[in-house]
């Protein structure tokens, strides 16, 4: 067993325990706390990201991937308001979900409880270490997180001021621990870690992703690729189209909800292509197109089979003409990841059609895939998007991080 995930398990169950009766009020204490120690110490946090993002360029890290990395002012102060947001919303923890009165008089009901200690593994992203914490800390579970080699410095600075303000408020430091060794030794030792973790939720590409999913002997919920869709249908408001594609690819193409692919109806394809692909090579993105969409716009790469299967989490786009809507809809079944899909139409048929075919964990009618998103869904922050469809699927709230148990009240009843 690797020595140190065992001692911070134990540790970890320990701070379980004591989070499963805390009060919700003593539990936002420490969300307020946390956050105003963000803000009140983000140079701490700065110099420990800037240490990160000298190593990463040093390893040729560049681009969308360097840019998850990044702790600017505005990300430290988008994490700690989103510990505000988590402090705000209703505590899940407690709530008797149903009660129902039996005929021998047994009152049968089901109450959310904490899961217990819920471990994430993720990559470059050091704001999940803000958002797992707020969100398990509300849930009553102790969180288990592993980061990327990339972010160390950054999540052991993130680290120590949480446990700053668990102490401050009276609660175990090891309520929240960040594992030191990023190896590929200790990810494999956390996916053994079933005597100590209720729950393993992985965070990143492909690879980690499916590298936990078929490795782990705890319970997993499987998260985020992002091979998603904008579908342009021939009734769409150009203007609009535009915009939403624009956004969708280049608001902030580094992450799992930005589309990476775009379906053009072959209807408007002459008018809507040179359009779009001008606005998008504005913005930097690299068009990989069919041979349609190439004699359109020239600039456009060949599309290969494999780039219709592509998440780039960069400033590429693959577009493809398509003659139909169920065309449409057949090709995000074959490609799509189960993430986010959006349909621009003008059409009600259509986009009913859409929203009732596609079967992915987000389906936008007219609006762009990155608000799917914990806070953007009015959750605070998120613990990661499900695309699987057990227990969990979508933005992963505080709800999702609960389980629920049954309590019965009898009056001395036994069974004949």
């Amino acid at each position: 067993m690797h020595e140190e995930l065992e001692r911070k398990g134990q540790l970890a169950k320990k701070a379980g325990i004591f989070l499963r009766t805390v009060s919700t009020g003593a539990k936002n204490e420490v969300l307020e706390k946390a956050a105003d120690l963000l803000i009140k110490k983000q140079d701490v946090i700065k110099r420990a990201n800037d240490s990160d993002l000298e190593e990463a360029r040093k390893n040729n890290i560049k681009g969308a991937f360097l840019d998850r990395l990044v702790l600017n002012e505005k990300r430290i102060e988008d994490m700690a308001e989103g510990l505000r947001e988590v402090a705000m919303l209703k505590d899940p923890v407690g709530e008797v979900v149903s009660m129902i009165k039996r005929p021998n008089g047994l009152m049968i009901g089901k109450q959310r409880v904490p899961i217990g200690v819920i471990g994430i593994i993720y990559e470059s992203r050091p704001n999940v270490t803000v958002d797992a914490f707020g969100l398990c800390l509300k849930t009553g579970n102790a969180s288990l997180l592993r980061g990327g080699r990339e972010a160390i410095r950054s999540n052991q600075a993130i680290r120590e001021i949480l446990q700053e303000a668990l102490t401050n408020c009276g609660f175990p430091a090891e309520a929240v621990q960040v594992v030191e060794d990023t190896s590929r030794e200790s990810a494999r030792a956390m996916m053994r870690l079933n005597k100590y973790l209720d729950l393993l939720i992985p965070r990143g590409g492909a690879g980690l992703i499916r590298a936990v999913v078929e490795n782990s002997s705890v319970p997993v919920i499987e998260t985020g690729v992002g091979n998603c869709h904008v579908f342009v249908d021939a009734s769409a408001n150009m203007e609009k189209a535009v915009a939403i594609t624009v956004n969708a690819k280049t608001q902030r193409p580094g992450v799992c909800n930005a589309a990476e692919s775009l379906l053009v109806h072959e209807d408007i394809a002459g008018k809507f292509i040179p359009l779009v692909c001008e606005a998008l090579k504005e913005k930097g993105v690299e068009i990989r197109g069919d041979d349609r969409v190439r004699q359109l716009f020239p600039e456009a790469v060949p599309a290969s089979e494999e780039d219709w299967a592509t998440e780039y989490l960069d400033l590429i786009l693959a577009v493809k003409t398509v003659g139909s809507i169920d065309e449409a809809i057949e090709h995000i079944s074959v490609y799509g990841t189960g993430h986010s899909e959006s349909i621009v139409t003008e059409n009600y048929t259509n986009a009913q059609a859409f929203l009732n075919q596609v079967d992915a964990a987000a389906v936008y009618v007219n609006a762009s895939t990155r608000f799917t998103d914990g806070f953007e869904f009015g959750f605070g922050a998120e613990i990661g998007i499900s695309t699987q469809k057990l227990h969990a699927r979508g933005p992963m709230g505080l709800n999702e991080l609960t389980t629920t148990k049954y309590i019965i009240y009898g009056d001395g009843q036994v069974r004949e």
